[in-house]
């Protein structure tokens, strides 16, 4: 029978040795990936919305109880939000907030938004389709197209940024009684200098409970830019 001896006790103790040590790497190693991974799918935090009221550029129908808000996100801070640089591929991203002040809800199932600039172009929200065409190939153009498009959109961004278009949107089709709904509207501001600068968003189609349309609501951006900046 082999009885264990020096030599053996000096491998047993390489072997665990090496092992410790395998161990060792193999958790950093894990770690080191994990802390990326854990980083790079940080998901997109929706801003928390205040009353539409309380915004610097909004409009109020104080009889309606209803008031609407657009608030910019134009600033390099503002947008640190996103992991997508919507600017560099000429977009403006505006925070969009309806706040039902009444008893009865309030439908925007049928809401029209347009921003008209101070030169007179007037833009309409872009699909979230049509900002994964932008993102996959910049030189694609978000006007509508004469013919339809293969539909290959997303396959040249990331899930994150799908994800993350996804999460911001203003999808709501109404507001209940004392409550605000809010999320991102985008505008294709390809060309245009200083889009917001004499620029108002008219709304119109907003309606009561009862299907009778509220009168259009016009938000001034001027509004916006002269407000006392906060920290």
């Amino acid at each position: 029978m082999h009885r264990p001896g020096v030599h053996d006790s000096l491998i047993h103790r390489s072997f665990v040795r090496c092992s410790f040590v395998e161990r060792c790497f193999v958790l950093a190693l894990c770690t080191g990936l994990f802390v990326p991974l854990v980083l790079a799918s940080k998901t997109f935090v929706r801003p928390v919305a205040k009353a539409a009221a309380t915004y610097p550029a909004h409009d109020a129908h104080r009889d309606e109880n209803t008031a609407i808000a657009a608030d910019p996100y134009d600033t390099p801070e503002k947008a640190k939000i996103f992991s997508t640089n919507f600017a560099a591929h000429g977009f403006l991203p505006i925070f969009f907030i309806v706040t039902n002040d009444g008893d009865q809800p309030v439908s925007i199932a049928n809401m029209s938004i347009t921003l008209l600039t101070a030169n007179n172009s007037k833009l309409t929200p872009v699909s979230p389709d049509d900002l994964y065409r932008r993102l996959s190939n910049p030189q694609v153009s978000t006007r509508p197209a004469p013919i339809p498009l293969p539909h290959k959109a997303k396959s040249g961004i990331s899930k994150k940024e799908m994800d993350e278009i996804e999460a911001s949107q203003f999808e709501a089709r109404a507001v209940e009684p004392h409550t605000t709904q809010s999320g991102f509207l985008f505008f294709d501001i390809g060309g245009i200098d200083s889009p917001t600068a004499g620029a108002t968003i008219d709304i119109t189609g907003v309606a009561d409970a009862k299907g009778t349309e509220l009168l259009y609501f016009e938000i001034p951006l001027d509004k916006y830019l002269t407000a006392p900046k906060t920290n």
